[in-house]
């Protein structure tokens, strides 16, 4: 274990998920800090502030576990706004989209963006989990 994950972010409106994950974190310590937003407009709008930002890498996170289904706007929507910010973001961000959903249109309308580095079934196992940020920090 070297380096470690500075910054992580959940986007999902599930409270229970949202603070099973941020226990896992604290507990394993897999990330310095982490941001939580409980749909992609949040997100996005703490994205677009943050590129103004003269140091803006550093509020950027270093990965995003993105849930498919929220009120306001969700995973889908966030994804293609995201799609046309990325690129002024200065910073590889590796991105995760987390759902319960099993259907196989979801997964392949996910294969579409390229941006995202892997779809992961709720709920995830401890080991996966640990694994992700492993390779995030590397």
């Amino acid at each position: 274990m070297g380096q470690k994950v500075e910054l992580a972010c959940i986007i999902d409106d599930d409270k229970i998920y949202v603070n099973l994950v941020k226990k896992i974190i604290e507990i394993k310590k897999l990330s310095e800090n982490l941001l939580i937003y409980k749909n992609g407009k949040e997100a996005l709008d703490y994205f677009k502030n943050s590129m103004s930002s003269v140091t803006h890498e550093n509020l950027l996170p270093d990965i995003i576990f993105l849930d498919l289904n929220m009120p306001v706007m969700d995973g889908w929507e966030f994804l293609n706004e995201f799609l046309k910010i990325k690129n002024n973001l200065n910073k590889k961000i590796t991105l995760y989209v987390v759902s319960s959903s099993i259907d196989p249109r979801d997964l392949e309308r996910v294969k579409s963006f390229n941006m995202v580095t892997d779809y992961l079934i709720k709920p995830i196992e401890l080991k996966k989990f640990e694994k992700i940020f492993d390779k995030t920090a590397a």
